[in-house]
């Protein structure tokens, strides 16, 4: 896959990092603001990267078979919605977009021109995350599902002097939502499809969620996912069951190992992973995706993230968060 990246941040430099283990990945180049020439220039060095440029118009006149976008949440829409256009196959980091809408609108837009369009997020493609799913019949009847991902952040400190660095911006689509439940929203509807109610509740400080706790109605059962920026506790994510339940004390977007733990007393320890890194399962497929024209296993996909990102809309609404994509 010749690949063109553009951004230079911390999760471009995780991906860079994983480079060596993607044989048919090629670094076409890497787009960037020139104050960022430094920086992309090492990169470059380090990871064989072809050239280094600072439009993004010239990025996609290269002969690509995809883009990756690493950009703030806010320009996700806008960079991605650019690159279908220009016939690029497409893959943009979690979140989707900001909004549903914008959403609908690329989905669209990558149907109708028959392209790729992927949204990374990691735990879709990990080997535990496919076994959990196929161990949910012995469960029996699910009851309970919960997902914690509490993470303290170094950033709301300097969130709290002031200092309003963009994971804690509304103008960068930012917030608790956007960056650590998304990931247990991920992991919820791609076990149990699109749920029939979303409640949120968050902690709002200067227009932003530093937490919440989001309330997801299957009818059957229900679903309460946590995120947290402002504080921590133990991770864990439980799914329970009339007969027993899946225990794992990682964060959905690692899945790193979990338990069954039947009613009758029987427990299994499971690890199916086969990379340490969680950004390896996830470009793997994309490549094969890309290199076998398999455009309904991506609609699939896609069709998953379209109804994640309505679910994060309707919840930051409820919460009266508002970003500046919602009035466009």
């Amino acid at each position: 896959m010749k690949l063109g990246i553009i951004g230079a941040g911390m999760i471009v430099k995780e991906l860079l990092s994983i480079t060596p283990l993607l044989e048919d990945l090629q670094l076409e180049a890497i787009c960037g603001t020139p104050q960022n020439e430094e920086n992309m220039n090492e990169l470059k060095n380090k990871y064989g990267i072809k050239r280094v440029l600072y439009n993004y118009d010239e990025l996609l006149s290269l002969d690509l078979d995809a883009v990756y976008i690493g950009l703030p949440n806010n320009l996700h829409f806008e960079y991605s919605k650019k690159a279908l256009e220009a016939n690029i196959n497409v893959i943009v980091e979690k979140p989707f977009t900001s909004t549903y809408k914008e959403a609908l609108i690329l989905s669209d837009l990558a149907k109708e021109k028959k392209l790729f369009l992927f949204e990374a997020i990691t735990n879709q493609y990990f080997p535990n995350y496919k076994k959990i799913k196929e161990l949910l019949k012995e469960l029996g009847d699910i009851k309970i599902v919960q997902c914690n991902y509490s993470q303290y952040s170094s950033r709301y400190n300097n969130f709290k002097e002031g200092n309003i660095l963009p994971a804690f911006n509304p103008e960068f689509s930012g917030g608790a939502l956007m960056d650590l439940n998304i990931y247990n929203i991920h992991y919820v509807v791609g076990l149990f499809g699109k749920p029939k109610n979303v409640e949120y509740y968050p902690n709002v400080e200067k227009g932003i969620d530093t937490s919440g706790i989001l309330i997801l109605d299957y009818e059957k059962f229900k679903c309460v996912c946590i995120g947290a920026k402002d504080c921590k506790a133990p991770i864990a994510n439980n799914i329970q069951g009339d007969k027993g339940c899946i225990y794992q004390d990682t964060p959905a977007n690692v899945c790193e190992r979990f338990e069954l733990l039947m009613n009758d007393g029987t427990s299994s320890k499971i690890n199916e992973n086969n990379y340490d890194h969680r950004m390896v399962n996830e470009f793997i497929e994309f490549s094969d995706m890309i290199k076998n024209n398999d455009l309904e296993r991506c609609y699939k996909m896609l069709d998953h993230s379209v109804i994640v990102s309505e679910i994060q809309t309707i919840a930051r609404k409820k919460g009266g968060i508002i970003f500046p994509a919602d009035n466009k």
